[in-house]
This record gives structure tokens, C-alpha cells and sequence, in this order.
């Protein structure tokens, strides 16, 4: 884990404090820059072939490395649909997981180490049928087939071509934006930025001035992991010796939203789609220990009645659903 924390805490240094990379880490970014255009110009050409599938497919993701909320906006996404009238299901690749040699559906009590800690929270939080595989365009056609779906949202794969797309949501970092510009692994962009001009629909997460959609993430009540009918208020914690533990792409975002809630935390960043074990907790002792939703679905099997866990929510402005609404439409109808 000490490893993995230097190499995260080195690129975000590089990443989103240091504006001039070294000249290896450009020489390595030519590179990249170059098999990725050569990559998305074979799937436009028709040179690399992409799966169209019956249904409408939901590419949810983003430009850059990192933690910008996809998740929580993907449980909006599957939740409005539904209330829609839709039978959406997700799809994912299943990071964090040990890998599935087929599809596997995801119910909210699946083991996360097997199908990854994301898809069990998306499970959980729509009640919407979840699969995942590396190949999403099969874990989409399970779905399709045994599920009933009709509207497939593919969570975190905006450059996962071989799935063809109807509709392209990309997801920003108010906060962090771009870092230094640079492609990986010089700087965090997976693609360059005038990749958005090429998607239907932007969403922000945070920030003052935000480009596309602009989203807030909320969450007012903490979970006990041990008895999940227990919630407490966070301003209720306020004066207490709370422990804050994320296990995210970037944990920092979860920290500053706790001390804006009011609560003085220590501290405690762990790996994206970190495996803890029991005594990985065991700092809090009998102290509060409140971590994320998503550290929480690998935590509740070894759960104590001092832990818990924070829900967070998505908030987009009312003209987002029914804009989405228009470009299925749209889609839907060719």
C-alpha cells in the first residue's frame, strides 16, 4: 500500500502541481497522444470493428485519470430512467474485481472482490440490473437477453470504443479541471481536450464556472455499517474525534467536503479500490470512523459499530433529465 500511495502522491504532483513535465515523461506522452488517435481513427474508419446492439447505449465518463463522480452521476442516470419508465442496466468493467472469464451479473450483495466495489454500489443504490466484463458489449447483450433491458448505460467507458454509443456524457473535475494539459503519462488526459466537443453532453462536478451541466454532489446523513437502519446527522459529529477514511481516485474531494460539513477529521487515504482487511481499520479504534459509500461495500463484512459510511448524491439542474430524455429520442429514432 506505502507504494502505491507514493506512486498516486508522485503523479498527482506531476499531474496537478507541476506545469512543466520532464522531457521522458513528453517523449512518452508523443507516444500515447499517437496510438490513441490511431486507435479512435481505426474505429471511425471502420478498420477496428465496434458492436451495435438493439438497444440505446449510455457511454458515461471522462477525459482525464481519476475519481470526477462518475458513479454517483451513473445511480442518477439509471434512477431517473427508471422513474422514466425505462428498464436501464449498467454495465461495467468490474475494476477492483479479480477478473470474470464471462459475464457476471452484480446483485447488491455480491462479493465486491469478485465484480469490483463499484458495480455492488451501483446495484445497491438503483436496484437496476448490473453486469460486468471486460468485454462490456457482452455483459450489455446479457442484460438485453435475460434482463429485459431497454437502454443500456455503460459506466466509465468513453474510450471503451468496440461498444458503439448512441449518447456520450462526459464527466469534468470542477476542481481540478485539466491539470497541466498533458497526456498520460505526462499529465492525467486520457484524450485530448477537444474530445469534448465531440461528445452530446457535459457535466461538471463542481467548480464556480462550470462548462456543460453543472453538478453538486450532497450527503447530510451518515450509515452505520453494522446496523444500516442506524443515520446520524454529520453536524452531529461536530466536536467528536471522527477518523475520515477513503479508499477513491482522489481522496482529497471527500475530505474537504466533510471540513465544509464542519468536521475536523484525521485524515486516512488508501488506494483506489484498495482490499482491506480488518486490521487496515484499525487505527479508529473506538473512535468514529466514517469513510465513503463505496469503501463501505468491502468494509461491512468486518464492520464494528463505530464505523460508518457516508451516502453521497448527485444533484444536476431540472433540464438535464429531459434533455437526455430528447436525445435517446433522437437516437432511439435514428
Amino acid at each position: 500500500m506505502r507504494i502505491q500511495n507514493f506512486l498516486s502522491k508522485l503523479a498527482n504532483h506531476i499531474w496537478y502541481e507541476s506545469k512543466d513535465p520532464s522531457l521522458a515523461l513528453r517523449l512518452l506522452e508523443l507516444i500515447f497522444s499517437k496510438a490513441v488517435n490511431i486507435r479512435r481513427r481505426a474505429y471511425r474508419g471502420g478498420h477496428k470493428k465496434h458492436v451495435k446492439l438493439d438497444v440505446p447505449i449510455i457511454a458515461v465518463g471522462n477525459i482525464t485519470v481519476g475519481g470526477t463522480g462518475k458513479t454517483p452521476l451513473t445511480i442518477w442516470i439509471a434512477n431517473y430512467l427508471k422513474s422514466e419508465g425505462y428498464q436501464p442496466g449498467i454495465v461495467s468493467r468490474g475494476y477492483g474485481g479479480r477478473g470474470q472469464k464471462s459475464p457476471s451479473q452484480v446483485y447488491p450483495d455480491s462479493d465486491p472482490n469478485l465484480v469490483g466495489d463499484e458495480p455492488v454500489l451501483i446495484a445497491k443504490r438503483t436496484q437496476c440490473p448490473v453486469c460486468v466484463f471486460k468485454r462490456r458489449s457482452e455483459a450489455a447483450l446479457l442484460l438485453i437477453d435475460e434482463a429485459g433491458c431497454d437502454v443500456i448505460i455503460a459506466d466509465d467507458s468513453l474510450q471503451h470504443y468496440s461498444l458503439n454509443r448512441d449518447i456520450e456524457i462526459a464527466l469534468v473535475d470542477g476542481g481540478r479541471r485539466f491539470g497541466n494539459g498533458h497526456m498520460l503519462p505526462a499529465g492525467p488526459l486520457r484524450e485530448p481536450i477537444d474530445r469534448l466537443s465531440q461528445v452530446d453532453m457535459i457535466v461538471q462536478n463542481q467548480g464556480s464556472t462550470p462548462i456543460g451541466y453543472p453538478m453538486t454532489l450532497s450527503g447530510e446523513r451518515a450509515t452505520n455499517l453494522l446496523f444500516p437502519e442506524r443515520r446520524i446527522l454529520l453536524q452531529k459529529l461536530s466536536g467528536e474525534k471522527v477518523h475520515a477514511m477513503a479508499g477513491i481516485a482522489n481522496p482529497k474531494n471527500f475530505f474537504e467536503f466533510l471540513r465544509n460539513k464542519g468536521l475536523e477529521c484525521t485524515e486516512h487515504s488508501f488506494p483506489d479500490h484498495y482490499d482491506y482487511k480488518p486490521e487496515d481499520l484499525s487505527f479508529a479504534k473506538n473512535d468514529v470512523l466514517l469513510m465513503t459509500e463505496k469503501d463501505a461495500v468491502k468494509c461491512s463484512s468486518f464492520a464494528a459499530e463505530n464505523h460508518w459510511y457516508l451516502p453521497i448524491d448527485a444533484n444536476l439542474p431540472h433540464s438535464f433529465g429531459p434533455d437526455l430524455l430528447k436525445l435517446l429520442a433522437t437516437k432511439s429514432n435514428g
